[in-house]
């Protein structure tokens, strides 16, 4: 909800008199909130009643977090903005003052399978707790659970204004963030000239080469919730940089690896790096991983 009031308020900025009006939907993944991601087995958990209502023509279109769209969409949607992504990294909250505090036997908070592969990549022994739910919940849940902390994307943290509760920021050596973390991707009707020619002015070209980029890598390998992949693309210049991940459940396995190349060409980017990785192993990972997931 606080994404869409913030894509509602850019939206009537553009043209006097415009008004914009919000449609809530419980999605899916907002209602099953006891079961691990990797469990539930549907990519497409926190959009597809929302564009269930794009499609019967209900809504106009849908702001999203871009890390929950799918990679495929329905017939007749199509992506038609980014505005300019907020920090894409992850933050922990919680009683550490710095990454050197995950050490052996700490209890950490998450049911993101990249989380739990890249924390037990490089802090090996800590102890993972699946928990789910919104920020507050989440939050919640580290003195009711007994925790040391979670793990939360630091634009929601941002966009809730809440980001003083960050205890420390990852970097991207240590935690590789979700596809199109820190980005919206709105989405609409194919063909909606009128809402295409709006939302054409809120979208920010580095952003969406890099998410681009992200997104087809993560299509290359056939990723989703229940596989541990991070991705984290940068526009320097024209030069676009993406570096990757692909890991087991445990940790034990990963594969990481960077390209980079034309921001002109952010899809071929994203195919090139997946088709490297799949190489160097990463297709034997994610074998296991689906094969233990499903």
């Amino acid at each position: 909800m606080t994404q869409s009031r913030y894509v509602q308020a850019l939206l009537e900025g553009l043209e006097p008199g415009l008004e914009v009006a919000i449609l809530e939907i419980v999605t899916s993944g907002d209602k099953i909130l006891d079961s691990p991601l990797s469990q539930i087995g549907d990519r497409g958990l926190f959009v597809k009643e929302i564009e269930e209502a794009l499609l019967s023509g209900d809504a106009d279109l849908a702001v999203h977090s871009a890390k929950d769209v799918p990679t495929a969409l329905p017939e007749g949607l199509d992506l038609l903005a980014f505005p300019e992504r907020e920090d894409p990294s992850d933050v922990f909250v919680g009683s550490l003052e710095s990454s050197a505090g995950l050490t052996s036997g700490r209890r950490i908070g998450t049911s993101s399978l990249r989380r739990r592969s890249q924390l037990l990549a490089r802090f090996p022994g800590l102890e993972i707790v699946d928990i789910r739910g919104n920020v507050e919940t989440r939050i919640r849940k580290i003195q009711e659970d007994g925790l040391d902390g979670t793990i939360l994307a630091a634009a929601g943290l941002k966009r809730l204004g809440r980001f003083d509760e960050a205890a420390f920021s990852f970097s991207d050596e240590d935690m590789l963030s979700a596809v199109g973390q820190g980005s919206l991707a709105i989405e609409a009707r194919r063909g909606d000239q009128r809402v295409a020619a709006l939302l054409a002015r809120l979208d920010h070209a580095p952003t969406r080469a890099e998410v681009l980029a992200e997104r087809a890598l993560m299509r290359a390998l056939e990723g989703g919730c229940q596989v541990p992949i991070g991705a984290r693309a940068r526009l320097t210049g024209d030069v676009l940089h993406l570096v990757a991940y692909v890991g087991s459940i445990d940790g034990s396995r990963s594969v990481r690896m960077g390209r980079a190349g034309s921001a002109e060409a952010p899809a071929e980017l994203g195919e090139a790096l997946a088709a490297e990785m799949l190489v160097a192993g990463a297709d034997e990972i994610l074998a296991q991983v689906r094969g233990a997931t499903g």
